[in-house]
């Protein structure tokens, strides 16, 4: 375990390094962020301009499903959308080839080898909203810290998924559409699941889990979570983070590589 923690923050502190050199991208990547939180909170105030509200989320409890949202963005940016976004470019070009052959987990390297920055400016605001909507709220130290767990798990859920549909590629080579028809689902989540009709909240919750992404957080923030949530959730996460791994190891068995 030591030695996989040095391999880690040797690949974190070249890959902050090499992007560091391109500084005018943190700016670009922060007026971007800007602009879609911007947009998202746009959209959420469409619905609660005229007194209209999700049935039990005053505004400021449904800013902070939005903060969990653009922390889950910012999560995605800065550590699986420049990992697992190359396991498809790896199997094309035949460069998995090395990366199979190094002495370290493949799934590992594949999810861990870079780092970017350009995902900070969404978890800066992703804070910013919650302390925000929080301070609103009355909400205390407590109510942070009872959100993270769930968070965390929420982390490992959108990996594991994300992963799993990058093993595909050994079959499917080109699947940009699906994790572009995955983070289309995901977008759900800038709501709660109640602003959903009784349909779409069983698909949000059991097919693809976007509940347990942001809702369950933002409930456990508020302190109005039910604890058999947090135990699905940590179920769910353990079950998709071993089933990811079983279906990359089954995937490499139709590896043929770029020489054979």
């Amino acid at each position: 375990m030591n030695r996989y923690w040095h391999v880690l923050g040797l690949f974190w502190s070249t890959a902050i390094a090499a992007e560091l050199e391109y500084r005018l991208n943190f700016i670009i990547a922060a007026l971007s962020s800007f602009t879609g939180l911007a947009g998202n909170l746009f959209g959420l105030f469409l619905f609660y301009r005229n007194g209209y509200s999700f049935r039990g989320w005053r505004w400021e409890e449904a800013l902070i499903v939005l903060s969990i949202f653009t922390l889950l963005q910012g999560f995605s940016t800065t550590f699986l959308a420049p990992n697992l976004n190359r396991i498809v470019s790896h199997v094309q070009n035949g460069t998995l080839d090395f990366v199979l052959l190094k002495p370290i987990s493949s799934q590992f390297w594949l999810s861990c080898r870079t780092i970017s920055p350009w995902g900070l400016p969404d978890l800066t605001f992703g804070v910013i909203i919650a302390l925000y909507a929080g301070s609103r709220l009355n909400l205390t130290l407590g109510n942070y810290l009872a959100s993270i767990i769930p968070l965390m798990l929420g982390f490992v859920i959108l990996y594991s998924l994300w992963f799993m549909l990058g093993a595909t590629s050994i079959w499917f080579v080109k699947i940009y559409n699906v994790t572009e028809v995955l983070r289309g689902f995901l977008e759900a989540g800038r709501f709660p699941m109640a602003a959903y009709p009784a349909g779409y909240r069983v698909f949000f919750t059991f097919i693809i889990p976007v509940a347990f992404l942001t809702t369950i957080p933002a409930e456990a923030m508020l302190g109005r979570t039910q604890i058999v949530w947090v135990v699905g959730a940590a179920v769910l996460s353990v079950v998709l983070l071993m089933l990811s791994n079983a279906l990359w190891k089954f995937a490499l068995r139709f590896y043929t590589s770029a020489s054979s």
